[in-house]
């Protein structure tokens, strides 16, 4: 591998080029498991590997890729990419500036792994997910019960012309179910550990091994068929407590989006559209209230997006994005950090593949703990409603306004929860919402997530990142049953 990160480093600076850098990814690996009905529903391995080769004029960057991994495709890739960063030249008008980056520039990270996913017998994995999704089925009116498994493993090393060198073995893992209740027309869902296939980790086979499927699947199905009679949710403005996991799907949609810097510099905007901040709200913007504190944090044990280094060879760093209620930094790359006048890149830029440019991406962004244990959000609310597990989600494309429904609520009368309700839906403005929020949970009620299936960029890419959320008190929040 170091033959061909040299090869390609040496033959792009031969030519009208100030940096360059190479990836090679070999392998990055795929497994996909999952079980409906009684039966095996997905049985996916896949394997990859290749090169991409990156560089930069005064003017543009140019970019080629191939997955053939031998030093003569290397050279041609970065001759390529040259090519490709002079023509893009030719209609720049202005210097290309980026940040000047110091810190750790050679090392080995590695996830931790107690057991290999990939080593554990398919047929184990297969069982644990057949005697799972048969614990589903707790009654006639469960019609469909699915169990699933997931692995990744991107095994990397990078290499650039200012010295940056490194290797990667990064393994994701996950799991989940979800169960499916049918009575009289009417259809109801439930998951766990939350929706998007379950929850992941950065770990090997121990993670799925201690989230206990099999069983957590009994409890899973009777909620779905219990909330088939459920009352439909009332339609009211309120108080509302959002749990762990659909908190972290808030922060996902109406900030981790909304702070990335191309999209709020129009960089990036075919895709899911731009933002509704500003570079100069940094500083100013009244995001939320005192109780909001959110960091973006490549460094946290166990994140989905966790790392050493990003695919720009900046080291992994811990950045505040929100501080007490205070819009303080955003998500940004060398590129639009210099655009934005900042003095460094977050370290926030990653590609899904070696065959992909790297783009801003969210790390771990994360709602920092509060004060209050969850029967102390409940306290005091005469009326309102809890929900948990989002079931669909819609916001604009300047992630502005948006309307998010949930699998489940319960309703919440003199501070205790007073049973379920169905079809929950609620809607609000970002900073107006989070403005909203009067009582943030302690650490018992924070949970880092994983969530495996966040999409940007075009050709499109899929990134893998964590979001750690506390429970959370909203006051007056329209809502409303469906």
């Amino acid at each position: 591998m170091d033959e061909l990160l040299e090869a390609g480093l040496r033959a792009a600076l031969t030519g009208p080029v100030v940096y360059a850098d190479v990836r090679v990814v070999s392998p990055q690996r795929y497994e996909h498991l999952a079980v409906r009905n009684g039966e095996a529903s997905a049985l996916t391995s896949s394997e990859r590997a290749g090169i991409g080769v990156r560089v930069r004029s005064k003017l543009a960057w140019g970019f080629a890729t191939s997955t053939q991994l031998d030093a003569g495709t290397a050279r041609a890739l970065a001759r390529r990419a040259v090519r490709a960063a002079v023509a893009a030249g030719r209609t720049s008008r202005t210097p290309l500036l980026v940040t000047e980056e110091k810190g750790p520039s050679q090392g080995r990270y590695e996830s931790p792994v107690e057991i290999d996913p990939f080593e554990v017998d398919r047929e184990e994995k297969l069982r644990i997910l057949t005697e799972t999704e048969r614990a589903l089925h707790v009654g006639p009116s469960m019609k469909s019960g699915h169990a699933q498994f997931q692995a990744w493993r991107e095994d990397k090393w990078f290499a650039s012309s200012e010295g940056v060198r490194f290797r990667s073995t990064i393994t994701h893992v996950g799991a989940g179910v979800d169960a499916t209740a049918v009575a009289g027309g009417e259809v109801q869902r439930r998951s766990a550990p939350t929706s998007f296939g379950g929850d992941y980790r950065q770990a090997g086979w121990e993670f799925v091994r201690d989230l206990d499927l099999p069983r957590l699947a009994p409890s899973v199905g009777k909620e779905a068929v219990a909330l088939l009679t459920a009352p439909v949710c009332p339609t009211a403005t309120t108080t509302l407590v959002l749990a762990s996991d659909q908190l972290a799907l808030q922060v996902h949609e109406s900030v981790g989006h909304a702070t990335e810097l191309d999209r709020i510099l129009g960089m990036e905007a075919g895709y899911a559209g731009t933002s509704f901040l500003g570079v100069g709200d940094r500083d100013s913007l009244r995001y939320g209230s005192e109780g909001m504190n959110i960091v973006a944090d490549a460094t946290e044990p166990g994140g989905l997006g966790s790392f050493a280094w990003d695919d720009e060879g900046v080291p992994a760093r811990r950045t505040p994005l929100v501080d007490s209620g205070r819009l303080v930094g955003f998500l940004t790359s060398r590129e639009t950090a210099a655009s934005a006048g900042l003095e460094h890149s977050g370290a926030t830029v990653r590609a899904d593949s070696f065959h992909r440019l790297p783009l801003i991406r969210m790390t771990n962004i994360d709602l920092l703990p509060g004060d209050r244990s969850f029967d102390e959000l409940l306290d005091g609310v005469r009326e309102g409603v809890y929900l948990a597990t989002n079931r669909s989600w819609s916001i604009d494309d300047k992630r502005l306004n948006f309307q998010f429904g949930t699998e489940a609520g319960w309703r919440i009368k003199d501070g205790a929860l007073d049973g379920l309700v169905r079809n929950p839906i609620y809607a609000g403005m970002t900073p107006k919402f989070w403005a909203s929020m009067d009582a943030v949970g302690d650490l018992s009620t924070w949970h880092l997530w994983g969530v495996p299936n966040c999409g940007k960029g075009q050709p499109s890419q899929v990134a893998r990142v964590g979001h750690g959320a506390p429970a959370a008190r909203f006051r007056d929040v329209s809502l409303r049953g469906n």
